[in-house]
């Protein structure tokens, strides 16, 4: 093992994650929707010439776990050479869900013939066509959610592939803002080429090839000596979806958690788990991976270099043709946004059972996905608004819940009002925190929100959600947090909105989402 000077090789971490951190700054500045410049629904990292994620930015978890299935499917599918960028949203080939559109640019040095780095950009597009506007509707198949894109090159030698555009932009009701997020994107991808290319110049190729490989064995020996630190054995944990939004049998997500401190080494088995379901509510495995290493990156201090030696010891299983591992045509949108939260409950519960002082109760383990739908009046022109909406934090040993946050698998935040009403025909009619929501406890819960719409014109309405049955739980005697809901109210009505449904709205119509609280830690005093 070669021994690097600890203080250049912090520096190295830090150059690394800064250019990661940089790709997400100029797509989020250059983007065109409000999905990315606003509620930074995006995500960046930098890979080795072997495809191993080195560094990553602070963005969405449930993308950068994934993400190097992603690269590696381009990798192996595409001979990428100088200004080449691969375009893939395939959930069977390490993507997400087809909304999530992932870039990845190789990086080449001088007159070297491979690359000595790949960088990759993935963001959330509002809409990828499909039978709902938005892209994130209930369906039974994958082909009806939106268009799929195996790994196929965008650009070649620098110029863009008008025919692949073209062919992407003709199956989106959006294709204005889907071009400008796919330029960002590309962009993203561009300054983080330059940035690596100039790191090289200045290190050498062959010491930086070096300190990749020393920077991926200090994350493995960081987990290794946390995994030393926790006791031997089995721990086990389930939790349940509510239900698959066609049938209203719960779907179980069951996972064991197994020890071994003398070797440093865990393994992750989710056998037990519910067959995959009819419904969009499926995880392929690579959203299972990247909770997986969501979940031990964060028993890692603050500061611990986020990349791919942190799985080394760890492995995972996940049975084939399950809820965490569905296979084609499995529908899958909402396995991605719901699913891989209520994954990280189950996880995060079976650590709970091995250290139960150093992990939280369930936060409200639902992105509340509501996308709205229609014709602008202003524009005479299709819109498509996408908005996942925050829940209470579950709360923690030592301290409450944070109350209406992003939790888990989702890092981004809400749609400012402001720019809300600016660029769709809403008008926000309540948004405030959702009183006495999280659980009792020692400490309590977060609580979570309320947000109220106010439909401008015509829309189809659609939401994806969960905890409306199961409520997120708490830890050490602490109370669950409150379930959540959404009502449809019209002229003549106000009707109860299906976790996972979707429905034809008037304008003037309002639609009011009431989302969880986090669960309360220990038992109060009172």
């Amino acid at each position: 093992m070669n021994s690097f000077d600890p203080i250049e090789l912090a520096v190295f971490k830090s150059a690394t994650r800064s250019v990661a951190e940089e790709m997400g700054a100029s797509l989020r500045r250059t983007a065109f929707s409000p999905n990315i410049k606003e509620r930074r629904d995006y995500s960046c990292a930098v890979f080795d010439g072997q495809g191993q994620a080195i560094a990553m930015g602070d963005h969405m978890p449930v993308h950068l776990g994934s993400m190097p299935m992603s690269v590696q499917a381009a990798v192996e599918a595409l001979t990428l050479g100088p200004g080449d960028i691969a375009i893939l949203n395939d959930p069977f080939a390490g993507g997400t869900h087809l909304p999530d559109i992932t870039m990845v640019l190789p990086v080449f040095f001088g007159n070297h013939t491979v690359p000595l780095f790949y960088v990759a950009s993935r963001a959330h597009h509002a809409d990828v066509g499909g039978r709902y506007p938005g892209s994130m509707g209930l369906c039974r198949e994958i082909s009806e959610e939106g268009l799929r894109i195996p790994p196929v090159k965008l650009v070649r030698g620098g110029a863009t592939d008008v025919s692949v555009l073209k062919m992407i932009l003709s199956n989106v009701r959006t294709p204005e803002e889907r071009e400008g997020d796919l330029a960002a994107q590309i962009g993203a991808c561009r300054v983080g080429e330059m940035r690596l290319q100039e790191l090289v110049a200045r290190l050498g190729p062959e010491k930086v090839a070096r300190l990749c490989a020393e920077l991926l064995d200090y994350s493995e020996r960081l987990m290794r000596a946390e995994l030393s630190q926790m006791p031997a054995g089995k721990f086990s944990a389930e939790d349940f979806l509510d239900n698959d939004g066609f049938d209203d049998s719960p779907v179980r997500v069951n996972v064991s958690i197994e020890l071994d401190p003398e070797s440093g080494s865990a393994h992750i088995d989710f056998e037990g788990s519910s067959p995959q379901v009819a419904s969009s509510m499926n995880a392929v495995f690579a959203i299972t991976y990247s909770a997986t290493y969501y979940v031990f990156r964060c028993l890692l201090p603050e500061d611990a270099p986020a990349n791919a030696g942190i799985m080394r010891p760890i492995t995972v299983r996940a049975p084939v043709n399950s809820i965490v591992n569905a296979s084609p045509p499995a529908a899958v949108a909402a396995g991605n946004v719901e699913t891989s939260q209520r994954i990280v409950d189950v996880l995060l519960r079976a650590v709970a059972e091995a250290i139960p002082n150093r992990i939280p109760a369930a936060s409200s383990g639902t992105m509340n996905n509501l996308t709205i739908g229609g014709i602008g009046p202003r524009t005479g022109r299709p819109f498509a608004y996408y908005e996942t909406i925050a829940g209470g934090m579950g709360a923690r040993p030592n301290a409450d819940g944070i109350s209406g946050v992003h939790t888990h698998m989702t890092n981004s935040l809400n749609t400012p009002v402001e720019a809300l009403e600016y660029a769709y025909p809403f008008r926000v009619r309540r948004y405030s925190y959702r009183p006495k929501s999280g659980g009792g406890g020692k400490f309590r819960g977060g609580d979570g929100l309320i947000r109220e719409i106010e439909l401008l014109a015509d829309a189809q309405v659609t939401l994806l959600s969960d905890r409306r049955k199961f409520q997120p739980y708490g830890l050490g005697g602490g109370e669950p947090g409150a379930a959540g809901s959404a009502v449809h109210i019209s002229v003549n009505a106000r009707k109860k909105i299906a976790a996972k449904s979707s429905l034809l709205a008037k304008k003037g119509d309002v639609i009011s989402i009431e989302t969880p609280g986090g669960g309360g830690w220990g038992k109060s005093s009172t």
